[in-house]
């Protein structure tokens, strides 16, 4: 049955190259919309909520388009996939811009990488940007037909710090182990970019299409 994907647009990240992917592993009567329209984004049969850009500005856009009770609603209501800024958002505040609140769905803080030495010797760049493992927690629905510590691509200062740690998918370190994945019952949140992952991006995305919840 053809089903509806919306990507949820509040003018922060690289929507037409996610809802591209998104396309790309669809069915070919799926529809794949890009919207900022309240009842069209809890209309749909799934939504992704992709981001990136500072938080305070994130949280600016997300109110000057109205919607946070629309992201908040289909986070707890149907197959809902955030991206970067869409899985930080989520969380009650970030150290960002001298502290910024977020949508607080979940428990817990966005906290900056302290920075420091790899293993190899070589300083930790901030912001943390390229490849890096993934290691998965448990079998998940999203996992299917990705290896255990694949590598997914990254850019981003500051990494999600959940109080609930069943919430963590996936691990991965950069000077700390941080969350690069958190999920619930219909709930699937990452901080790379899967449309920006070579395979494994798009497996996920594809995972994601499909997910039964």
């Amino acid at each position: 049955m053809a089903q509806r994907i919306t990507v949820i647009d509040y003018g922060m990240g690289n929507l037409r190259s996610v809802a591209k992917a998104v396309e790309h592993v669809a069915a070919e009567d799926d529809e794949v919309l890009v919207s900022d329209d309240p009842k069209l984004i809890l209309d749909s049969d799934r939504v992704v909520f992709p981001g990136q850009g500072a938080a305070r500005d994130c949280m600016a856009a997300i109110s000057d388009h109205h919607l946070n009770r629309a992201i908040l609603d289909a986070a707890q209501s149907k197959p809902f996939l955030g991206i970067c800024m869409g899985q930080q958002v989520l969380l009650n505040f970030s150290e960002e811009n001298d502290g910024t609140r977020l949508l607080g769905l979940f428990d817990g803080n966005v906290h900056r990488f302290p920075g420091g030495v790899a293993p190899d010797g070589e300083a930790l760049k901030i912001p943390h940007m390229g490849w890096n493992q993934v290691h998965q927690g448990y079998e998940h629905p999203l996992w299917h037909g990705i290896e255990q510590d694949s590598r997914f691509y990254f850019v981003h200062s500051y990494y999600v710090d959940p109080v609930q740690q069943d919430l963590v998918a996936a691990t991965t370190d950069y000077g700390v182990s941080f969350a690069s994945a958190i999920a619930t019952r219909n709930l699937f949140a990452v901080q790379f970019h899967p449309e920006k992952s070579a395979d494994a991006g798009l497996q996920l995305l594809q995972n994601f299409v499909y997910w039964k919840v």
